[in-house]
C-alpha cells in the first residue's frame, strides 16, 4: 500500500480554510463599519504567517515540491513554480493588510477599506490556490512520485512539525476557533 504523501497538507488546508471564511466574513463588514475589532487582523496575519506560511508552505515547498523537482518536474515553468509564486503574492496581500490595520490602530483614518481589500484579495487567491493543489498538484504528485520517495517526504513532514513549537497547530486552531464563535 502507498503512504499517503499529500493528506496531512489537506489537512492543514482545511484549518487555514476555515481562516479564510473569517476574512470574507468581516472584511465586508470592516469597510462598511459595523466590524471594528482590528485584533482578528492582526491575530490573522500571525496565523498566515506563522502557520499558513512558515508551518504549511514550509512543508509544501521544501519537502513536497522539492520531492516533485527530484522526480522530474521543472524547477521553473512548472506547477510547482506557480505554486510558489502565488506564495509570495499572498505574502504581498498579508503585508498590506497588516499595515493598514496597524495604520488604523496608530489612529489614521480610512483605513478599512484597504484592510478589506488586501483581505479579500488574499482570500481569493488562497480559496482558487487550495483548489489548484488539492484538486490538481496533490493527486499528481500522489500518481508521480515514487514509493522510494515516499517515506523521506513524510519523515520531511515530521522534521517540520517538530520544529515548531509544543501546542502550535492546536493554538492556531483555537484563534479560529475563537473567531468563529464571534457574533456575527
Amino acid at each position: 500500500m502507498k503512504t499517503d504523501i499529500t493528506q496531512a497538507l489537506v489537512n492543514e488546508h482545511r484549518l487555514i480554510l476555515r481562516m479564510i471564511t473569517l476574512l470574507e466574513r468581516n472584511a465586508p463588514r470592516t469597510a462598511d463599519g459595523s466590524y471594528t475589532n482590528l485584533q482578528f487582523y492582526l491575530d490573522g496575519v500571525d496565523f498566515i504567517r506563522s502557520y499558513a506560511d512558515r508551518f504549511h508552505h514550509a512543508k509544501e515547498e521544501d519537502v513536497l515540491f522539492e520531492a516533485l523537482i527530484t522526480n522530474g518536474m521543472p524547477r521553473e515553468n512548472s506547477p510547482t513554480a506557480a505554486m510558489m509564486m502565488e506564495h509570495v503574492e499572498g505574502r504581498a496581500f498579508v503585508a498590506a493588510m497588516e499595515s493598514a490595520t496597524r495604520e488604523s490602530l496608530d489612529g489614521q483614518r480610512g483605513r478599512e477599506q484597504t484592510i478589506a481589500d488586501n483581505a479579500l484579495a488574499y482570500a481569493a487567491l488562497l480559496r482558487e490556490h487550495i483548489a489548484k493543489e488539492d484538486e490538481i498538484l496533490y493527486p499528481l504528485a500522489e500518481r508521480i512520485i515514487p514509493d522510494t520517495m515516499r517515506d523521506s517526504i513524510i519523515a520531511g513532514y515530521e522534521a517540520a512539525e517538530k520544529r515548531a513549537a509544543v501546542g502550535f497547530a492546536a493554538h492556531y486552531e483555537a484563534v479560529v476557533a475563537g473567531y468563529e464563535q464571534e457574533q456575527r
